[in-house]
């Protein structure tokens, strides 16, 4: 989903196969889009039902039809995000049958630390009922993207740094909660 706007569902993005870190971790890379699909016209729909299990969106565990290649992928981004911004994932279980019921329910909770626009860009995005959630436009168009995120003396941006910060992680810990 760039700012071109173009037509490209995401079907699945495999951590372990897909999308590798730099030997820094500062770059992420795309290395494969084996599993994804070109749209063409306004039919977003899609039936298959492989992913990573922390990105799947409601939908996707609620029915056993189609359901909206784009809202999913909408889903998917708001996992990243919140990801990103927060350190861990919205929904997590050891257990894949628990994991997809906290998924369902929708229900997750966002850090004081977030400013409110990523608060409610997070929220705006992951909603269970795909129908609610923003377009990939409305994201774009999000005034949590009109932010000053550019560089400072310091290296973080001048406004709302909160946002910015990833947390502190000693990369010889185990981070199996965080991958898996």
């Amino acid at each position: 989903m760039g700012r071109t706007g173009g037509n490209f569902s995401r079907k699945s993005w495999k951590e372990d196969e897909d999308v590798g870190f730099g030997r820094t971790r500062t770059r992420v890379k795309l290395e494969s889009l084996e599993d994804a699909y070109i749209l063409r016209g306004d039919d977003d729909s899609l039936s298959d039902k492989h992913g990573c299990p922390a990105y799947v969106s409601p939908e996707i565990l609620n029915t056993s039809g189609s359901y909206s290649g784009k809202a999913a992928d909408v889903w998917s981004l708001g996992v990243m995000l919140y990801t990103m911004l927060v350190g861990r994932y919205p929904f997590h279980d050891i257990e894949p049958s628990s994991l997809f019921s906290k998924i369902r329910r929708g229900q997750f909770n966002i850090p004081e630390t977030l400013s409110p626009k990523a608060k409610c860009l997070i929220r705006s995005i992951l909603r269970r009922e795909p129908s609610e959630r923003l377009t990939s436009q409305e994201i774009l168009d999000h005034p949590w993207f009109s932010t000053d995120f550019s560089v400072s003396n310091s290296g973080y941006g001048a406004k709302e740094v909160s946002d910015q910060l990833v947390p502190d992680v000693n990369m010889e810990e185990n981070l199996d909660p965080f991958f898996n």
